[in-house]
């Protein structure tokens, strides 16, 4: 087992290493890259083949959800067909480790005659998709981690890491913001976490007794609602004060007959509200806090509209 652990480390050390190194190699061609990206009026196409095909399409992926719209484009489907989904106003970014895969260099007359713009990402500045390039990134390594130095793998991840960056700046030079980046995952968890408000998933028809009523009568609404807690109200239909499980509890030790007890003398008054603009997950995190399982909402005058319980978050798929 220890002999496993220290391949693992040497794997991790070599690569590590050779992240590093990237930011020396940061120049006038990572700009002039953003550059091209940046002026892109249609998408940006990545190619590769292979195991740089992968890196590729996840690189596309990335650029994507980041603001710049990308597709992956497999360089050998593209000779027989594909190239056509390349329009004038495209950018390429093509990914070859060795800059020599006949796959992606047989691409490049076709992407000039376009005169559409070429990234090359590739670990030889000198091969013959990095001559045919107007930016490169240089994802070129001292070894793979691979003890035999055919898998890629340090290679692969230097070339990741550099789509990453670019990825990044893109967004920030966008000014790319949270809300964008929802619209792009409306369905999955980030999107919800980022575009889901209190207003969405709140209960409209929630409990609500007077502050004169008894207890016993209390716990009628709340079983009516079955969300464990209801909101004691003034008589100007202001919040009076909020009556749980918790303040029931208590009651039943101080009182002999506690459902007698009327619930302005249980209930609690010091009870967190959020607003019903509030994202969702503000509400939760505010749940989790102090331990609540409820929270009642606000509108803009500051009047009650409904109660929001953690259950309901949790079925919007906020946990």
């Amino acid at each position: 087992m220890t002999s496993l652990v220290q391949s693992a480390k040497r794997t991790i050390s070599i690569e590590a290493q050779a992240i590093a190194a990237l930011s020396e190699r940061l120049d006038d061609n990572f700009t002039k890259a953003c550059e091209i990206a940046l002026s892109c009026k249609g998408r940006v196409v990545v190619t590769g083949i292979g195991k740089s095909g992968h890196i590729a399409n996840k690189i596309a992926a990335t650029l994507a959800s980041t603001g710049t719209p990308a597709f992956f484009l497999h360089a050998a489907e593209a000779s027989h067909g594909d190239l056509g989904m390349v329009t004038s106003d495209d950018v390429v970014i093509a990914v070859s480790g060795s800059g020599k895969t006949a796959e992606v260099i047989n691409l490049l007359p076709a992407i000039k005659r376009k005169a559409v713009p070429i990234i090359a990402l590739t670990g030889d500045a000198q091969s013959p998709l990095a001559k045919q390039a107007d930016s490169i990134l240089d994802a070129s390594v001292d070894s793979e981690a691979c003890p035999l130095g055919l898998a890629p793998t340090t290679s692969t991840t230097v070339t990741l890491v550099w789509g990453d960056a670019l990825a990044i700046a893109l967004l920030e030079a966008k000014g790319f913001s949270a809300d964008d980046f929802a619209f792009s995952h409306p369905g999955g968890t980030l999107g919800k976490r980022l575009l889901l408000r209190v207003e969405d998933a709140m209960l409209k028809d929630f409990p609500k007794v007077s502050s004169d009523t008894r207890i016993d009568d209390a716990l009628l609404e709340i079983s009516a609602k079955s969300i464990g807690m209801t909101t004691v109200l003034k008589d100007d239909g202001s919040l009076a004060g909020v009556f749980t499980d918790g303040d029931l509890r208590r009651c039943m030790k101080d009182h002999q007959n506690p459902g007698a007890v009327p619930i302005q003398q249980a209930m609690s008054t010091k009870c967190k509200t959020i607003d019903q603009r509030s994202l969702a997950a503000e509400a939760f995190k505010v749940m989790e806090d102090n331990s609540i399982s409820s929270l009642v909402v606000t509108n803009d005058d500051n009047q009650i509209c409904g109660v929001i319980h953690i259950h309901q978050l949790i079925r919007a798929g906020l946990a």
